[in-house]
């Protein structure tokens, strides 16, 4: 600061870079702009130093690739750089819980870079110590408790720019069939890839697992931290999936099929002694490398486009049905009487979102009738968007029908005096709440040749 309190004027450089020019990688320097806020930057300054950042992150990849096996040994200077905090800092969502020393991310802003720069010195040389990870205890559908890990503000730098790191070396030596938590793969185009497989391969019996626990509730990687996803695909592509590439190439009889999503895994068998062989090795895998499969949430069915024939034949009832990323999947016909993968919106997970809507509802019952309807308006055409799926605009009608009904009952707790009329619902109804949609493509249109099985 200066005599009167103001911030200092913007500094240039003293001299040039030996060798300017961004794309040589050799010493470089910038000016500091003037301060203006807490927290404010310019914008060209930002996307200079974001072009900058995915430049050096494209560099370690290359790397990657051209030498798998050998090891990268100047990283460290990569997180340690001002700029790379400095954007990983404002990548962070603003009103995130705080950590265990209650530092937000507004509060960090405010000296901005004194923080960042006290943070680059420290992880120099080495002195930097992650904080405990703050513990707090969230309520899952079945009743249990989910714990999460909310990591301090400044740890959640790091592991950022840690973690793009991270995802520049690895991503290249992922299986195709691993799409959880990847840059360009979704959800979506794992419950594509699954589907196609099951229909296209003559796959019969299913094999559906989730990996329950990861060593101890105190070992391992929070749920909840910015890198946690990175570390768990790392640890189960080594544990899990190149194990599975090469059983099935190896040891399996019939075609085999996998999708794996994080920690939720699906994999598809044409014979049922391949099936039966999979899950004791398996389990057998996952011991060595300490882990556990979920026995709730793991069963093998028969499941596939011969499933309700051979059932028939046998006098069994219809094929079961298994959950994955939310949908229910269930063996279906076209009209013209094919097999298909039927995706419906899980019951329990319908069942959630009322009830969450219910509580909400409730809170807002005073706000204005425009603010309610612009709100509730935006969580359905998020519900669409994400469960409008071909052959499931039945399940969204009937999430749609009973919306309608929470929100008629939480508007007539108004007021004693006058009823809601169903007439006056219907308008408002109208005018806010949209018709449900499909939003999404049949699998087989939308899958992309890069998806591997």
């Amino acid at each position: 600061m200066n005599k009167n309190g103001q911030s200092y004027k913007p500094i240039v450089p003293a001299k040039s870079a030996n060798k300017p020019g961004p794309e040589t990688g050799a010493e470089w320097m910038e000016g500091r702009g003037e301060a203006k806020g807490n927290v404010s930057e310019s914008p060209i300054n930002r996307a200079q130093q974001r072009r900058m950042m995915k430049e050096a992150i494209k560099r370690i990849g290359e790397a990657g690739r051209r030498e798998p096996k050998g090891k990268l040994t100047t990283l460290m200077h990569h997180v340690y750089r001002v700029d790379n905090l400095r954007e990983a800092y404002f990548g962070l969502k603003k009103n995130a819980a705080a950590g265990i020393d209650s530092i937000t991310w507004r509060q960090y802003g405010k000296e901005l870079e004194k923080n960042l720069e006290n943070l680059t010195e420290r992880l120099k040389r080495g002195a930097y110590r992650a904080p405990a990870v703050l513990r707090v205890y969230v309520p899952k559908a079945d009743g249990r408790l989910r714990g999460l890990g909310v990591p301090a503000l400044e740890d959640k730098i790091v592991q950022s720019v840690v973690s793009q790191i991270f995802t520049a070396i690895w991503e290249p030596m992922f299986k195709g069939f691993s799409y959880g938590y990847r840059p360009g793969r979704s959800v979506h185009d794992a419950l594509d890839a699954l589907a196609v497989g099951i229909e296209q391969r003559s796959i019969n019996w299913v094999f559906e697992a989730d990996i329950g626990k990861w060593r101890s509730s105190e070992e391992g990687t929070p749920q909840g931290g910015i890198i946690s996803p990175v570390l768990a695909n790392i640890y189960l592509h080594y544990a899990l999936d190149e194990w599975v590439q090469r059983w099935r190439k190896r040891d399996a009889q019939g075609p085999v099929i996998v999708v794996r999503y994080a920690d939720d895994f699906v994999v598809g068998f044409a014979r049922p002694d391949d099936a039966e062989r999979f899950q004791l090795e398996l389990r057998e895998r996952m011991e060595k490398f300490t882990l556990k499969l979920h026995e709730g949430k793991t069963r093998l069915i028969e499941f596939g486009r011969y499933a309700a024939s051979n059932r028939k034949k046998r006098g069994e009832s219809k094929p079961e049905t298994f959950n994955f990323l939310g949908f229910t999947h269930i063996c279906g016909k076209r009209k013209d009487g094919r097999f298909v993968v039927m995706r419906k919106t899980m019951r329990k997970r319908m069942q959630a979102k009322l009830k969450d809507l219910k509580q909400e509802f409730r809170r807002r019952v005073h706000e204005p009738l425009k603010e309610q309807g612009t709100w509730i308006s935006a969580v359905l055409r998020g519900y669409y968007q994400h469960y409008g799926i071909p052959y499931n605009i039945d399940a969204m009608e009937s999430f749609l029908h009973h919306v309608r009904r929470l929100w008629r009952r939480a508007l007539s707790r108004r007021s004693q005096k006058a009823e809601l009329t169903w007439e006056k619902f219907e308008k408002l109804t109208a005018h806010w709440l949209p018709r449900p949609r499909i939003c999404h493509p049949y699998p087989n249109q939308r899958l992309s040749k890069r998806f591997a099985l």
